[in-house]
Protein backbone atom coordinates (compact mmCIF):
# COMPACT_ATOMS: atom_id res chain seq x y z
CA UNK A 1 0.00 0.00 0.00
CA UNK A 2 2.83 2.37 0.81
CA UNK A 3 4.47 1.80 -2.58
CA UNK A 4 1.21 2.23 -4.36
CA UNK A 5 0.55 5.46 -2.52
CA UNK A 6 3.92 6.95 -3.52
CA UNK A 7 3.31 6.00 -7.15
CA UNK A 8 -0.10 7.65 -7.00
CA UNK A 9 1.40 10.91 -5.66
CA UNK A 10 4.07 10.90 -8.40
CA UNK A 11 1.42 10.40 -11.07
CA UNK A 12 -0.59 13.29 -9.68
CA UNK A 13 2.47 15.60 -9.75
CA UNK A 14 3.31 14.71 -13.37
CA UNK A 15 -0.30 15.23 -14.38
CA UNK A 16 -0.34 18.66 -12.62
CA UNK A 17 2.80 19.69 -14.52
CA UNK A 18 1.21 18.77 -17.86
CA UNK A 19 -2.01 20.63 -17.01
CA UNK A 20 -0.37 23.81 -15.60
CA UNK A 21 -0.24 26.90 -17.90
CA UNK A 22 3.08 27.58 -19.57
CA UNK A 23 3.48 31.06 -18.02
CA UNK A 24 2.94 29.54 -14.57
CA UNK A 25 5.75 27.04 -15.09
CA UNK A 26 7.97 29.79 -16.48
CA UNK A 27 7.48 32.00 -13.40
CA UNK A 28 8.08 29.11 -11.04
CA UNK A 29 11.28 28.24 -12.88
CA UNK A 30 12.51 31.82 -12.56
CA UNK A 31 11.70 31.76 -8.85
CA UNK A 32 13.68 28.52 -8.35
CA UNK A 33 16.67 29.94 -10.25
CA UNK A 34 16.55 33.16 -8.13
CA UNK A 35 16.54 31.14 -4.89
CA UNK A 36 19.52 29.08 -6.11
CA UNK A 37 21.39 32.27 -7.00
CA UNK A 38 20.78 33.74 -3.56
CA UNK A 39 22.02 30.57 -1.90
CA UNK A 40 25.22 30.48 -3.97
CA UNK A 41 26.00 34.21 -3.91
CA UNK A 42 28.70 35.60 -1.62
CA UNK A 43 27.42 36.92 1.69
CA UNK A 44 27.85 40.69 2.20
CA UNK A 45 29.95 41.52 5.18
CA UNK A 46 30.12 44.89 6.87
CA UNK A 47 33.80 44.55 7.64
CA UNK A 48 34.67 44.17 3.95
CA UNK A 49 35.37 47.88 3.45
CA UNK A 50 38.35 50.16 3.28
CA UNK A 51 38.82 52.51 6.22
CA UNK A 52 39.97 56.09 5.67
CA UNK A 53 43.47 56.92 6.67
CA UNK A 54 44.12 59.50 9.39
CA UNK A 55 45.30 61.98 6.76
CA UNK A 56 42.13 61.52 4.69
CA UNK A 57 39.98 62.08 7.76
CA UNK A 58 41.82 65.30 8.62
CA UNK A 59 41.44 66.57 5.03
CA UNK A 60 37.68 65.92 5.08
CA UNK A 61 37.32 67.69 8.42
CA UNK A 62 39.24 70.73 7.14
CA UNK A 63 37.08 70.92 3.99
CA UNK A 64 33.75 70.67 5.86
CA UNK A 65 31.83 73.93 6.18
CA UNK A 66 28.67 73.94 8.34
CA UNK A 67 25.55 75.53 6.90
CA UNK A 68 24.25 78.54 8.87
CA UNK A 69 21.42 77.84 11.30
CA UNK A 70 19.54 80.88 10.02
CA UNK A 71 19.76 82.84 6.77
CA UNK A 72 21.87 86.00 6.81
CA UNK A 73 20.04 89.13 7.99
CA UNK A 74 20.86 92.65 6.89
CA UNK A 75 22.11 94.89 9.75
CA UNK A 76 19.48 97.48 8.82
CA UNK A 77 16.60 95.00 9.19
CA UNK A 78 13.73 96.67 11.09
CA UNK A 79 13.63 93.89 13.68
CA UNK A 80 17.21 94.76 14.68
CA UNK A 81 16.57 98.51 14.76
CA UNK A 82 13.50 98.97 16.91
CA UNK A 83 12.22 102.03 18.73
CA UNK A 84 12.13 101.99 22.51
CA UNK A 85 9.03 103.12 24.42
CA UNK A 86 9.37 104.60 27.90
CA UNK A 87 6.21 104.53 30.00
CA UNK A 88 2.69 103.43 29.05
CA UNK A 89 1.87 103.53 25.31
CA UNK A 90 -1.39 105.40 25.89
CA UNK A 91 -2.61 108.61 24.22
CA UNK A 92 0.82 110.17 24.52
CA UNK A 93 3.87 107.95 24.25
CA UNK A 94 7.60 108.55 24.77
CA UNK A 95 9.51 106.96 21.88
CA UNK A 96 13.30 107.08 21.90
CA UNK A 97 13.08 109.83 24.50
CA UNK A 98 10.68 112.00 22.48
CA UNK A 99 7.07 112.60 23.54
CA UNK A 100 4.58 111.98 20.72
CA UNK A 101 0.89 111.53 19.99
CA UNK A 102 0.31 107.80 19.67
CA UNK A 103 -0.96 106.73 16.24
CA UNK A 104 0.78 103.35 16.36
CA UNK A 105 -0.97 101.12 18.95
CA UNK A 106 -4.37 99.41 18.82
CA UNK A 107 -5.66 101.14 21.95
CA UNK A 108 -8.85 102.06 20.08
CA UNK A 109 -11.09 102.78 23.09
CA UNK A 110 -8.39 104.43 25.18
CA UNK A 111 -8.72 101.83 27.95
CA UNK A 112 -5.00 101.20 28.34
CA UNK A 113 -4.62 104.09 30.77
CA UNK A 114 -8.22 104.08 32.06
CA UNK A 115 -8.36 104.69 35.81
CA UNK A 116 -11.18 102.18 36.38
CA UNK A 117 -9.35 99.43 34.50
CA UNK A 118 -6.07 100.09 36.32
CA UNK A 119 -7.80 100.10 39.70
CA UNK A 120 -9.46 96.74 38.96
CA UNK A 121 -6.12 95.25 37.90
CA UNK A 122 -4.38 96.56 41.04
CA UNK A 123 -7.08 95.15 43.30
CA UNK A 124 -6.78 91.77 41.57
CA UNK A 125 -3.00 91.87 41.89
CA UNK A 126 -3.28 92.30 45.64
CA UNK A 127 -5.71 89.35 45.86
CA UNK A 128 -4.24 86.80 43.41
CA UNK A 129 -0.64 87.82 42.79
CA UNK A 130 1.08 88.20 39.45
CA UNK A 131 0.41 84.99 37.49
CA UNK A 132 -1.05 81.48 37.64
CA UNK A 133 1.90 79.19 36.79
CA UNK A 134 -0.40 76.51 35.41
CA UNK A 135 -2.74 75.67 32.50
CA UNK A 136 -6.48 75.80 33.00
CA UNK A 137 -6.77 72.05 33.59
CA UNK A 138 -4.00 71.99 36.23
CA UNK A 139 -4.90 74.47 38.97
CA UNK A 140 -4.77 77.35 36.52
CA UNK A 141 -8.50 78.09 36.58
CA UNK A 142 -9.41 80.98 38.87
CA UNK A 143 -12.87 82.28 39.64
CA UNK A 144 -12.06 85.49 37.77
CA UNK A 145 -11.49 83.43 34.57
CA UNK A 146 -14.94 81.89 34.84
CA UNK A 147 -16.47 85.29 35.49
CA UNK A 148 -14.81 86.79 32.42
CA UNK A 149 -15.96 83.88 30.25
CA UNK A 150 -19.54 84.37 31.45
CA UNK A 151 -19.34 88.11 30.79
CA UNK A 152 -17.94 87.65 27.29
CA UNK A 153 -20.60 85.09 26.38
CA UNK A 154 -23.35 87.38 27.66
CA UNK A 155 -21.87 90.40 25.88
CA UNK A 156 -21.64 88.57 22.55
CA UNK A 157 -25.00 86.82 22.97
CA UNK A 158 -23.61 83.28 22.74
CA UNK A 159 -24.00 80.23 24.97
CA UNK A 160 -20.39 80.01 26.14
CA UNK A 161 -16.96 81.61 25.81
CA UNK A 162 -13.47 80.26 26.33
CA UNK A 163 -10.32 82.19 27.34
CA UNK A 164 -6.84 81.88 25.85
CA UNK A 165 -3.82 83.49 27.48
CA UNK A 166 -2.22 84.59 24.19
CA UNK A 167 -4.10 86.45 21.49
CA UNK A 168 -2.18 84.99 18.52
CA UNK A 169 -2.75 81.43 19.75
CA UNK A 170 -6.52 81.87 19.94
CA UNK A 171 -7.50 81.40 16.31
CA UNK A 172 -4.27 79.49 15.57
CA UNK A 173 -5.44 76.87 18.11
CA UNK A 174 -9.16 77.00 17.37
CA UNK A 175 -8.86 76.15 13.66
CA UNK A 176 -6.93 72.85 14.05
CA UNK A 177 -9.22 71.87 16.94
CA UNK A 178 -11.99 71.36 14.34
CA UNK A 179 -10.49 71.24 10.84
CA UNK A 180 -8.53 68.04 10.26
CA UNK A 181 -6.75 66.22 7.46
CA UNK A 182 -9.19 65.64 4.60
CA UNK A 183 -11.41 68.62 5.44
CA UNK A 184 -11.62 71.58 3.06
CA UNK A 185 -11.08 75.15 4.27
CA UNK A 186 -11.95 78.18 2.12
CA UNK A 187 -9.97 81.19 3.33
CA UNK A 188 -9.64 84.79 2.22
CA UNK A 189 -6.33 85.68 0.58
CA UNK A 190 -5.82 88.59 3.01
CA UNK A 191 -6.17 86.43 6.14
CA UNK A 192 -3.83 87.35 8.98
CA UNK A 193 -0.76 85.34 9.96
CA UNK A 194 -2.47 83.71 12.96
CA UNK A 195 -5.10 82.20 10.65
CA UNK A 196 -2.38 80.99 8.30
CA UNK A 197 -0.61 79.19 11.15
CA UNK A 198 -3.88 77.62 12.27
CA UNK A 199 -4.54 76.30 8.76
CA UNK A 200 -1.02 74.94 8.54
CA UNK A 201 -1.47 73.07 11.81
CA UNK A 202 -4.83 71.65 10.69
CA UNK A 203 -3.28 69.93 7.62
CA UNK A 204 -6.56 70.45 5.79
CA UNK A 205 -7.01 71.17 2.10
CA UNK A 206 -6.85 74.97 1.80
CA UNK A 207 -8.65 76.78 -1.03
CA UNK A 208 -7.83 80.50 -1.18
CA UNK A 209 -10.32 82.95 -2.67
CA UNK A 210 -9.57 86.50 -3.71
CA UNK A 211 -9.91 89.14 -1.00
CA UNK A 212 -13.60 89.81 -0.27
CA UNK A 213 -14.52 88.29 -3.66
CA UNK A 214 -17.79 86.45 -2.97
CA UNK A 215 -18.15 85.35 -6.60
CA UNK A 216 -14.75 83.63 -6.50
CA UNK A 217 -15.63 81.95 -3.21
CA UNK A 218 -18.89 80.64 -4.66
CA UNK A 219 -17.01 79.33 -7.68
CA UNK A 220 -14.67 77.34 -5.40
CA UNK A 221 -17.60 76.05 -3.36
CA UNK A 222 -19.38 74.94 -6.53
CA UNK A 223 -16.25 73.12 -7.69
CA UNK A 224 -16.09 71.34 -4.34
CA UNK A 225 -19.76 70.42 -4.66
CA UNK A 226 -19.07 68.86 -8.06
CA UNK A 227 -16.18 66.85 -6.60
CA UNK A 228 -18.43 65.66 -3.78
CA UNK A 229 -21.03 64.41 -6.28
CA UNK A 230 -18.36 62.28 -7.98
CA UNK A 231 -17.35 60.68 -4.69
CA UNK A 232 -20.35 60.77 -2.29
CA UNK A 233 -18.75 58.30 0.10
CA UNK A 234 -15.82 60.64 0.69
CA UNK A 235 -18.10 63.68 0.78
CA UNK A 236 -20.00 62.29 3.77
CA UNK A 237 -16.87 62.58 5.95
CA UNK A 238 -15.49 65.80 4.43
CA UNK A 239 -16.30 68.99 6.29
CA UNK A 240 -16.21 72.44 4.70
CA UNK A 241 -15.15 75.61 6.54
CA UNK A 242 -15.14 79.27 5.54
CA UNK A 243 -12.54 81.26 7.50
CA UNK A 244 -12.61 85.07 7.34
CA UNK A 245 -11.83 88.15 9.43
CA UNK A 246 -14.53 90.57 10.47
CA UNK A 247 -12.26 93.55 9.85
CA UNK A 248 -9.04 92.63 8.07
CA UNK A 249 -5.94 93.80 9.86
CA UNK A 250 -3.91 93.76 6.61
CA UNK A 251 -6.37 95.78 4.52
CA UNK A 252 -8.79 97.57 6.84
CA UNK A 253 -11.71 96.08 4.88
CA UNK A 254 -14.93 94.67 6.37
CA UNK A 255 -15.89 91.16 5.27
CA UNK A 256 -19.19 90.78 3.31
CA UNK A 257 -20.78 88.73 6.08
CA UNK A 258 -24.39 88.64 4.76
CA UNK A 259 -23.18 87.07 1.50
CA UNK A 260 -20.98 84.61 3.39
CA UNK A 261 -23.91 83.46 5.53
CA UNK A 262 -25.96 82.91 2.36
CA UNK A 263 -23.17 80.75 0.91
CA UNK A 264 -22.85 78.87 4.17
CA UNK A 265 -26.39 77.54 3.99
CA UNK A 266 -26.33 77.07 0.23
CA UNK A 267 -23.21 74.87 0.28
CA UNK A 268 -23.46 73.44 3.82
CA UNK A 269 -20.25 74.97 5.19
CA UNK A 270 -19.27 76.30 8.60
CA UNK A 271 -18.14 79.89 9.21
CA UNK A 272 -15.21 80.73 11.47
CA UNK A 273 -15.06 84.48 12.12
CA UNK A 274 -11.88 86.12 13.41
CA UNK A 275 -12.81 89.44 15.06
CA UNK A 276 -9.63 90.65 16.72
CA UNK A 277 -9.83 94.02 14.97
CA UNK A 278 -13.62 94.37 14.76
CA UNK A 279 -14.46 93.39 18.37
CA UNK A 280 -14.96 96.56 20.43
CA UNK A 281 -14.98 98.63 17.23
CA UNK A 282 -17.87 97.76 14.89
CA UNK A 283 -21.52 97.73 15.84
CA UNK A 284 -23.62 100.02 18.00
CA UNK A 285 -22.35 98.34 21.17
CA UNK A 286 -18.97 97.12 19.88
CA UNK A 287 -20.03 93.49 19.41
CA UNK A 288 -18.31 93.29 16.06
CA UNK A 289 -19.23 92.60 12.48
CA UNK A 290 -22.35 90.55 13.31
CA UNK A 291 -23.88 93.57 15.04
CA UNK A 292 -22.56 95.83 12.28
CA UNK A 293 -24.61 93.92 9.66
CA UNK A 294 -27.43 92.82 11.95
CA UNK A 295 -26.58 89.13 11.48
CA UNK A 296 -27.93 86.58 13.96
CA UNK A 297 -25.01 85.40 16.07
CA UNK A 298 -26.29 81.82 15.77
CA UNK A 299 -25.54 81.89 12.04
CA UNK A 300 -21.82 81.93 12.89
CA UNK A 301 -20.31 78.65 14.04
CA UNK A 302 -17.32 80.10 15.91
CA UNK A 303 -16.12 83.60 16.75
CA UNK A 304 -12.61 84.30 17.96
CA UNK A 305 -10.99 87.56 19.00
CA UNK A 306 -8.07 88.76 21.04
CA UNK A 307 -8.37 91.12 23.99
CA UNK A 308 -5.14 92.92 23.15
CA UNK A 309 -6.73 95.66 21.05
CA UNK A 310 -9.96 97.31 22.17
CA UNK A 311 -9.96 95.73 25.66
CA UNK A 312 -6.36 96.81 26.28
CA UNK A 313 -5.59 93.52 28.04
CA UNK A 314 -3.85 90.30 26.96
CA UNK A 315 -5.10 86.99 25.61
CA UNK A 316 -8.11 86.10 23.53
CA UNK A 317 -11.42 84.27 23.54
CA UNK A 318 -13.64 82.05 21.42
CA UNK A 319 -17.42 82.02 21.74
CA UNK A 320 -20.31 80.09 20.27
CA UNK A 321 -22.55 77.16 21.13
CA UNK A 322 -21.70 75.16 24.24
CA UNK A 323 -20.76 71.94 22.45
CA UNK A 324 -18.47 73.87 20.08
CA UNK A 325 -16.68 75.75 22.86
CA UNK A 326 -16.40 72.70 25.14
CA UNK A 327 -14.54 70.82 22.41
CA UNK A 328 -11.66 73.31 22.69
CA UNK A 329 -11.20 72.55 26.37
CA UNK A 330 -9.75 69.20 25.27
CA UNK A 331 -8.49 70.00 21.77
CA UNK A 332 -7.35 73.64 21.78
CA UNK A 333 -3.60 73.37 22.19
CA UNK A 334 -3.16 76.98 23.27
CA UNK A 335 -5.80 76.39 25.94
CA UNK A 336 -4.60 72.99 27.18
CA UNK A 337 -0.86 73.58 27.33
CA UNK A 338 -0.37 77.30 28.07
CA UNK A 339 -0.41 78.87 31.51
CA UNK A 340 -3.74 80.56 32.03
CA UNK A 341 -4.32 84.29 31.78
CA UNK A 342 -2.94 86.21 34.80
CA UNK A 343 -5.91 87.07 37.05
CA UNK A 344 -5.06 90.77 37.08
CA UNK A 345 -5.44 90.88 33.27
CA UNK A 346 -8.73 88.97 33.45
CA UNK A 347 -9.98 91.50 36.02
CA UNK A 348 -8.83 94.35 33.77
CA UNK A 349 -10.75 92.84 30.84
CA UNK A 350 -13.91 92.54 32.96
CA UNK A 351 -13.70 96.19 33.93
CA UNK A 352 -13.05 97.14 30.30
CA UNK A 353 -16.29 95.34 29.39
CA UNK A 354 -18.02 97.33 32.12
CA UNK A 355 -16.75 100.57 30.57
CA UNK A 356 -17.96 99.47 27.12
CA UNK A 357 -21.43 98.65 28.45
CA UNK A 358 -21.67 101.80 30.59
CA UNK A 359 -20.63 104.13 27.77
CA UNK A 360 -21.79 102.81 24.36
CA UNK A 361 -21.24 106.29 22.97
CA UNK A 362 -17.54 105.39 22.74
CA UNK A 363 -18.19 103.49 19.52
CA UNK A 364 -19.92 106.41 17.84
CA UNK A 365 -17.05 108.69 18.83
CA UNK A 366 -14.51 106.22 17.47
CA UNK A 367 -16.40 105.83 14.21
CA UNK A 368 -16.54 109.61 13.64
CA UNK A 369 -12.82 109.96 14.27
CA UNK A 370 -12.05 107.07 11.93
CA UNK A 371 -14.07 108.76 9.21
CA UNK A 372 -12.35 112.09 9.89
CA UNK A 373 -8.89 110.54 9.62
CA UNK A 374 -9.86 108.67 6.46
CA UNK A 375 -10.97 111.95 4.83
CA UNK A 376 -7.93 113.89 6.05
CA UNK A 377 -5.48 111.39 4.55
CA UNK A 378 -7.09 111.45 1.10
CA UNK A 379 -4.94 113.16 -1.49
CA UNK A 380 -1.65 112.72 0.34
CA UNK A 381 0.87 112.99 -2.52
CA UNK A 382 2.49 109.70 -3.46
CA UNK A 383 0.48 107.66 -0.96
CA UNK A 384 -2.70 105.60 -1.31
CA UNK A 385 -5.11 105.14 1.61
CA UNK A 386 -6.09 101.48 2.10
CA UNK A 387 -9.00 100.69 4.41
CA UNK A 388 -12.66 101.56 4.87
CA UNK A 389 -13.76 104.73 6.69
CA UNK A 390 -15.03 102.69 9.65
CA UNK A 391 -11.66 101.01 10.23
CA UNK A 392 -9.51 102.36 13.10
CA UNK A 393 -6.39 100.89 11.44
CA UNK A 394 -5.61 102.40 8.02
CA UNK A 395 -2.70 101.64 5.70
CA UNK A 396 -0.73 104.11 3.61
CA UNK A 397 0.96 102.45 0.65
CA UNK A 398 3.12 103.93 -2.09
CA UNK A 399 0.72 104.96 -4.82
CA UNK A 400 3.32 104.39 -7.56
CA UNK A 401 6.00 102.07 -6.18
CA UNK A 402 9.32 102.75 -7.85
CA UNK A 403 11.14 99.89 -9.51
CA UNK A 404 13.29 98.09 -6.97
CA UNK A 405 13.33 95.56 -4.21
CA UNK A 406 10.77 95.44 -1.42
CA UNK A 407 13.39 96.56 1.10
CA UNK A 408 13.82 99.79 -0.89
CA UNK A 409 10.11 100.53 -0.52
CA UNK A 410 10.31 99.73 3.19
CA UNK A 411 13.23 102.13 3.53
CA UNK A 412 11.31 104.91 1.79
CA UNK A 413 8.30 104.48 4.10
CA UNK A 414 10.56 104.35 7.15
CA UNK A 415 11.92 107.79 6.27
CA UNK A 416 8.34 109.08 6.37
CA UNK A 417 7.81 107.44 9.78
CA UNK A 418 11.03 108.97 11.12
CA UNK A 419 10.05 112.40 9.77
CA UNK A 420 6.73 112.26 11.62
CA UNK A 421 8.35 110.95 14.80
CA UNK A 422 10.69 113.93 14.93
CA UNK A 423 7.62 116.16 14.78
CA UNK A 424 5.72 114.45 17.57
CA UNK A 425 3.60 111.91 15.63
CA UNK A 426 4.29 108.26 16.44
CA UNK A 427 3.57 105.93 13.53
CA UNK A 428 4.78 102.49 12.55
CA UNK A 429 5.11 100.33 9.50
CA UNK A 430 3.04 97.16 9.28
CA UNK A 431 5.45 94.28 9.91
CA UNK A 432 5.34 90.85 8.31
CA UNK A 433 7.44 87.68 8.24
CA UNK A 434 8.30 88.03 4.58
CA UNK A 435 9.26 84.41 3.92
CA UNK A 436 6.40 82.94 5.95
CA UNK A 437 3.42 84.91 4.62
CA UNK A 438 1.35 83.06 2.02
CA UNK A 439 0.29 86.31 0.35
CA UNK A 440 2.68 89.04 1.42
CA UNK A 441 0.93 92.45 1.57
CA UNK A 442 2.68 95.49 0.10
CA UNK A 443 4.75 97.61 2.53
CA UNK A 444 2.65 100.21 4.31
CA UNK A 445 2.53 102.74 7.13
CA UNK A 446 -0.19 101.84 9.61
CA UNK A 447 -2.22 104.68 11.12
CA UNK A 448 -4.25 103.75 14.22
CA UNK A 449 -7.10 105.92 15.49
CA UNK A 450 -8.41 106.03 19.07
CA UNK A 451 -11.15 107.89 20.93
CA UNK A 452 -8.51 109.82 22.89
CA UNK A 453 -7.15 111.65 19.87
CA UNK A 454 -8.69 115.09 19.42
CA UNK A 455 -9.88 116.47 16.10
CA UNK A 456 -6.94 118.87 16.11
CA UNK A 457 -4.47 116.00 16.64
CA UNK A 458 -6.00 114.02 13.81
CA UNK A 459 -5.63 116.98 11.47
CA UNK A 460 -2.08 117.57 12.71
CA UNK A 461 -1.11 113.96 12.00
CA UNK A 462 -2.59 114.09 8.49
CA UNK A 463 -0.84 117.41 7.78
CA UNK A 464 2.49 116.05 9.06
CA UNK A 465 2.16 113.03 6.78
CA UNK A 466 1.34 115.25 3.84
CA UNK A 467 4.42 117.39 4.44
CA UNK A 468 6.58 114.31 4.86
CA UNK A 469 5.36 112.94 1.54
CA UNK A 470 5.90 116.26 -0.23
CA UNK A 471 9.42 116.51 1.19
CA UNK A 472 10.68 112.93 0.89
CA UNK A 473 8.79 111.24 -1.93
CA UNK A 474 9.98 111.78 -5.50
Amino acid sequence: MAVGGEQWVLVEMVQALYEAPAYHLFLEGLLVLWIVRLLLSKTYRLHDRSDLTLKEKEELIEEWQPEPLVPPVSPDHPALNYSVVSGPPSHEVVVNGKRCINFASFNFLGLLDNSRVKAAALKSLEKYGVGTCGPRGFYGTFDVHLELEERLAAFMGTEEALLYSYGFATVASAIPAYAKRGDVVFVDAAACFAIQKGLQASRSQVRVFRHNDVAHLEQLLRQQEDEDLKNPRKARVTRRFIVVEGLYVNTGAVCPLPDLVRLKYRYKARIFLEESLSFGVLGEHGRGVTEHFGINIEDIDLISANMENALASVGGFCCGRSFVVDHQRLSGQGYCFSASLPPLLAAAAIEALNVMEDDPGLFQVLRKKCEQMHRALQGTPGLAVVGEPCSPALHLQLARPAAGARRDHVRILQRLVDYCLERGIALTQARYLDKEEKHLPPPSIRVSVSVEQTEAELERAALTLRRAAETLLP
